[in-house]
């Protein structure tokens, strides 16, 4: 039996109809949901005395049971197909005496002036709204007016509609002019699920005297999953708000019914602020052989460990996935603006929106385990929040790591996964004869004195490599007894700092361009300028070309100025694949400047963090035209890769000579008294080194 229309525009016809519901019978057909999903946004805003104009009604239950329930009985209904409303009049005939059906066009309707308190239309809207031609928007404009005519002031439109962006924006434009408020409430478990994916809202439109002049317009939603509505700025904002939800619904169609493919994402927003409280990826794992209790579990990630590459990024969550031994993972990401009662208290809130996401084949009543590291959600405090020119919004915040230890971060928020600068803090020590205290019950305030900061341990990987390739550097002396050092980008000053104070004659300059990130070193990072350290806010281009010129200006016997140049600089454009450096500080003309600074026998490290496999083979292409010696040290589990840079390829070193002159190097810089962090070996740091 054929029902749909050969085309949208069928829908406005009454002959249309009239067959439809021939054809269809006696069978309610509810559009969009029936009386039990609708009534509670109904209950909000309809009075046992209102008198009701259900507009478009069909052959739908809706009037019948607000009738039968008692919400009111004063109901008129209207429609355009002659076939349906006898059938009506013959389904309630004396049932409900004051309720009546007539046949009557919502274009052009016989009743008088502001005689309705509430307008109901479910589905009407959008059976007349099909598309944006002029004749259809004409149309719509006639009901709409003829809408507004027989509502009285304080009344309220309902509108019950799939919301598609051009039938909202068309009715929240026409009605906010008017003065209206517009609020849009998402209806709960709406619909046949396997008649419509989309959920179903309900617009509820309330008539006030229009304001001469510019009255502000009062736009708000109002989700399912809550009673207050949130208050959105423009007709733009609530369309986007809207749609949201729809790709949500979407999404959590597809997840229901096939694995996903790829790696999903997305946020939950805090209801009062609008801000994302949690970020969620959904992870299948068909190497997971399914059983009754592993289809499905939640992973939450303790705050300040979202960016370790096993959580942060989507090959490590691939590994943790299969892992953990379920066939769908979702691993929950904790926003550092917002506050968590504990795993209880996360358990409770999310416990609803994941079963959303659950996998096809999810036995009914299971019960979903929520997984952590070391079963609790981690510690995150934030010290220091501010905003730089250069580099936007960044917080300073204090992370638990793995065990005990506690670790200082700078988050540049324009890149809220990305480390810029760590360091690990040590543990205060009692004063004598105090005693230790069982458990310190206060919460730390931002306002304390910082914690001490462990200047001997280096927490970035490529760091440690960096520091490494100084077993590079020419002569037999594995620690030269002079050695100037250039370091362009001192973010939480960790580097320039291990190299201060571990080669003990070494004379450190640091070009910093931004001068926010001085102050954060020095105040946050333990960073401190003497004698052997001194930073210059400058751009590192500009620097080193001024370095340049002063060079090429002395005698051709004089010596060049350093034995090592150290570039850690981020880029602050997105739109390239290169996060490190920018890449002006990669042209040819630039690193020429740079070997012009540079001692025959130094090296030039580089830390380079680049995703476009062309673009990378370019600046690598570069280098070695300017250097002859090249090695690259990739770091596992990381984007980066240190490349070693050197003037001559006379000094190029085979990689037995290497670990030998790296364990020679730590020796030198292990020292009675000095601190060493055991795990860090120089040699193992160079053993994946590369010649290209």
């Amino acid at each position: 039996m054929e029902l749909l229309p050969r085309g949208p525009g069928e829908f406005g016809s009454a002959r249309y109809w009239d067959r439809f519901f021939r054809q269809r019978g006696q069978r309610p057909f509810e559009w969009y949901g029936a009386f039990p999903e609708l009534c509670p946004v109904l209950h909000k805003y309809v009075r046992p005395r209102d008198k009701v104009l259900v507009v478009g009604c069909g052959n739908s239950e809706l009037s019948e049971q607000m009738y039968d329930v008692g919400m009111c009985e004063d109901i008129v209904n209207i429609d355009i197909s002659d076939a349906v409303i006898r059938q009506m009049q013959e389904r309630s005939g004396s049932k409900r005496p004051k309720m009546s059906y007539l046949l009557m066009d919502v274009l052009q309707m016989d009743f008088p002036d502001a005689h309705f308190q509430v307008v109901l239309d479910k589905g009407t809207l959008d059976a007349v709204l099909t598309d944006e031609e002029e004749v259809t928007l004409a149309k719509v404009d006639k009901m709409f007016a003829e809408i507004s005519r027989v509502l009285q002031v304080g009344g309220r439109y309902f509108c019950v509609s799939l919301a598609q962006a051009h039938v909202l924006k068309k009715a929240v434009e026409y009605f906010s002019q008017e003065g209206w408020v517009v609020r849009v409430h998402q209806v709960a478990g709406s619909g046949d699920k396997q008649q419509f994916v989309l959920p179903v809202f309900v617009y509820v439109m309330t008539k006030f005297r229009k304001i001469p002049g510019s009255a502000p317009q009062i736009l708000e939603i109002c989700p399912e999953e809550q009673d207050k509505p949130m208050r959105v700025e423009s007709a733009e904002r609530l369309v986007a708000a809207v749609k949201d939800r729809q790709h949500y619904a979407l999404l959590c169609s597809q997840l229901s019914k096939t694995p996903c493919g790829e790696q999903v994402s997305l946020d939950l927003c805090d209801k009062e602020s609008g801000r994302p409280r949690y970020t969620l990826h959904v992870i299948d794992s068909p190497s997971v052989k399914p059983s009754r209790d592993n289809h499905f579990a939640i992973f939450i990630i303790p705050q300040g460990r979202e960016t370790e590459w096993l959580f942060g990024t989507e090959e490590g969550r691939r590994q943790l996935a299969p892992s953990a031994g379920f066939g769908r993972l979702v691993t929950v990401a904790l926003h550092r603006e917002q506050h968590y009662e504990g795993m209880a208290g996360i358990q409770a809130e999310l416990s609803g929106k994941v079963m959303e996401l659950a996998p096809p084949g999810l036995p009914a009543q299971q019960q979903v385990p929520f997984l952590s590291v070391g079963g609790d959600i981690g510690a995150r405090t934030v010290r220091h929040r501010d905003t730089s020119p250069l580099s936007g919004e960044y917080v300073v915040e204090d992370v638990k790591g793995d065990g005990a230890c506690y670790f200082r971060r700078l988050i540049f928020l324009r890149n809220r996964n990305v480390v810029q600068s760590e360091a690990r803090l040590l543990a205060p020590m009692p004063l004598p004869g105090q005693k230790k205290r069982r458990k310190d019950k206060k919460k730390p305030s931002p306002a304390e004195p910082p914690a001490a900061i462990d200047k001997s341990y280096l927490c970035c990987e490529h760091h440690k490599a960096m520091v490494a390739g100084l077993c590079l550097l020419g002569g037999p002396d594995p620690l030269p007894a002079l050695l100037a050092v250039l370091v362009v980008g001192l973010g939480g000053g960790s580097l320039p700092l291990f190299v201060h104070d571990y080669f003990s004659q070494a004379r450190v300059a640091v070009v910093e361009i931004d001068p926010s990130m001085l102050e954060v070193a020095t105040r946050w990072f333990g960073f401190s300028q003497g004698d052997r350290m001194r930073v210059h806010v400058s751009d590192g281009l500009d620097y080193v070309a001024k370095l340049a010129a002063e060079v090429s200006a002395l005698p051709p016997a004089a010596p060049a100025q350093y034995d090592a140049i150290m570039f850690d600089v981020d880029s602050k454009d997105f739109t390239v694949g290169m996060s490190c450096p920018p890449p002006a500080f990669v042209e040819k003309s630039f690193l020429q400047k740079v070997k012009t600074i540079l001692k025959p026998e130094g090296v030039f490290v580089l830390n380079l963090v680049c995703r476009d496999a062309r673009l990378k083979e370019s600046v690598l292409a570069t280098l070695r035209e300017v250097f002859p010696l090249l090695y690259v040290r990739r770091i596992e589990g990381e984007v980066n890769e240190i490349l070693f840079c050197q003037p001559s390829p006379e000094g190029r070193r085979d990689p037995a000579e290497l670990g030998a002159r790296a364990r020679a190097l730590e020796g030198a810089l292990r020292q009675p008294g000095r601190p060493w962090d055991s795990s860090y070996v120089l040699a193992d740091m160079l053993q994946a080194v590369k010649i290209l």
